[in-house]
């Protein structure tokens, strides 16, 4: 089992940054590849971000490459999302989720694919 517990939301204005974090314990977590999902009220869960177990690999959905930075302290068992240039779109609660990885440079961009989930951060963003 892995526990996943998501931090660092708020309320921010548009161009403003924000840094999640998800902090893990558990089962030895630098073999988990990790992703960060949102979910905005009435619209389905999408996929943010993903980061493999190494750190060597990444992933961005489109509509926030070049604005959010996902990175991983295997060390303290925790994984970033610094979210810059934030636009009222972003609005949603954050998820990060944790997968079983074989490989060192795998990324899992589909929720299917994760084990465990975090229970989620609210970030809001006023225009």
């Amino acid at each position: 089992q892995v526990q996943l517990v998501e931090s660092g939301g708020g309320l921010v204005q548009a161009g403003g940054s924000l840094r999640l974090s998800c902090a893990a314990s558990g089962r030895t977590f630098s073999s988990y590849a990790m992703g960060w999902f949102r979910q905005a009220p009435g619209k389905e869960r999408e996929f943010v971000t993903a980061i493999s177990w190494s750190g060597g690999s990444t992933l961005y959905a489109d509509s926030v490459k070049g604005r959010f930075t996902i990175s991983r302290d295997n060390a303290k068992n925790t994984v970033y999302l610094q979210m810059n240039s934030l636009k009222p779109e972003d609005t949603a609660v954050y998820y990060c989720a944790a997968a079983s990885a074989p490989y060192a440079y795998r990324v899992y961009g589909a929720d299917y694919e994760y084990n465990y989930w975090g229970q989620g951060t609210q970030v809001t963003v006023s225009s």
